[in-house]
């Protein structure tokens, strides 16, 4: 199910709902129990339920080690951009291909040899 929200109008709370309706349906695409899920995250059973109740309840730790436990957390760099990198900075960066060094190609040269002219015999 996909939720559309425009977080810059919504609510916190309403934004707090969309978040847990879509961890949980996430869980629930991956057919992952609520109990292996509490404790592949280290959280107790009654926190993920709180989790798929709309998000009630639970802490910021416990949130961000459900995100790490459905391998997700990496998404919350999003949240957080570097702020001396401009977001345009970041595009330009990620689309361009690592610079390479051209190597130099070594021509056909002839072999240096002491030439008979300059010889005085």
């Amino acid at each position: 199910m996909t939720h559309k929200i425009d977080f810059s109008l919504a609510s916190s709370e309403m934004i707090e709902d969309a978040l847990s309706q879509s961890i949980e349906d996430m869980r629930l695409r991956r057919n992952i129990t609520q109990k292996s899920l509490a404790e592949e995250a280290g959280v107790s059973r009654s926190t993920i339920t709180r989790l798929a109740q709309d998000g009630k309840g639970i802490s910021l730790n416990s949130f961000i080690r459900i995100l790490k436990a459905l391998q997700i957390a990496d998404n919350l760099k999003v949240l957080l951009p570097d702020p001396y990198i401009s977001p345009l900075e970041e595009l330009k960066r990620e689309s361009q291909p690592e610079r390479q060094r051209a190597r130099t190609k070594i021509k056909d040269q002839k072999k240096w040899t002491w030439d008979d002219e300059g010889d005085s015999s």
